[in-house]
């Protein structure tokens, strides 16, 4: 195992699987990019069921309260242009990825490594941000 890092920032997964993940696996100090908070909701609006909806706004508002959210601000839209121009050297088309694309420019801005439970979906961008599994 690696060394544990001081500072990360979290993807979507991380946040939703964050009850059976190993603190140990992930940085002393998290945030999340406020496109995770974007996401969220949508799982919110899509919910199928009065329960699930409720389940998933007190999870949104849970997260709301426990991380700092870093803006897809001026620079992340910039790292973004370059994470999409690799994606494609990749020969992976940006387009179903676009929410991905924006947490990583977000991280990238910061110069946070991005925690995932879905590395592949990071496949390509090894040039413009570091992807740790969790």
């Amino acid at each position: 195992m690696s060394e544990r890092r001081q500072c990360g920032l979290l993807d979507t997964c991380v946040v939703i699987d964050l009850p059976q993940i190993d603190p140990e696996l992930l940085p002393f100090e998290v945030a999340v990019p406020s496109v995770v908070l974007a996401e969220l909701s949508q799982g919110v609006a899509m919910a199928k069921d009065p329960v699930q909806m409720l389940a998933r706004a007190q999870r949104l508002a849970d997260v709301e309260a426990e991380f700092t959210a870093l803006p897809f601000d001026r620079e992340a839209a910039r790292r973004f242009g370059t994470l999409i121009a690799l994606t494609i050297q990749a020969k992976r088309d940006p387009r179903p990825r676009l929410m991905d694309l924006m947490i990583a420019a977000t991280a990238a801005a910061h110069g946070l490594p991005l925690y995932t439970r879905n590395a592949d979906d990071f496949i390509g961008l090894e040039q413009g941000i570091e992807v740790i599994a969790v």
